[in-house]
């Protein structure tokens, strides 16, 4: 898929520790600090918002939001972009690749052994650069690195 095929298929927050994550049909990035509502949301945060991949989902046989990501994408190839890498969603919002999600042993309440069949998949973390409204559907687009990250 090209990158103009890439786009937000669900958004979900975190209202507290432990909280089931709520489907969300808008949600509001804040610059350098997350999704609006969702317990993550911290100023100079690595890990503001976690991204994952639908595919990654649908090849595991599980829903968006069991695995504890805000958004998911589909077409976008997260697992594949560097740490400095932004993606613009919809018309505002810019976020930028942090690193990749290391799986942990919470996600073995979801599943026996899901920690493990996810490795290496687990989705990608990021800061937000630019805020704004993140709707279902909008478009994500891949744009440079950032110029302070070498590749």
């Amino acid at each position: 898929m090209s990158v103009t095929e890439a786009k937000v298929v669900a958004l979900h927050v975190c209202p507290a520790h432990r909280a089931p994550m709520q489907p969300v049909t808008v949600a509001q990035a804040v610059a350098d600090f997350g999704l609006e509502g969702d317990r993550h949301a911290k100023a100079g945060s690595r890990r503001q918002v976690l991204l994952i991949e639908k595919e990654t989902l649908d090849a595991l046989d599980l829903a968006p939001g069991v695995v504890r990501e805000n958004i998911t994408t589909q077409g976008a190839n997260l697992m594949g972009l560097v740490p400095g890498r932004r993606l613009r969603l919809g018309h505002d919002v810019v976020l930028e690749v942090t690193g990749t999600c290391n799986p942990c042993q919470r996600l073995d309440e979801v599943r026996d052994g899901l920690s493990q069949e996810i490795a290496e998949r687990r989705g990608v973390n990021a800061r937000v650069v630019a805020g704004g409204s993140i709707q279902l559907g909008d478009a994500i687009v891949v744009l440079e690195a950032h110029p302070a990250v070498a590749e």
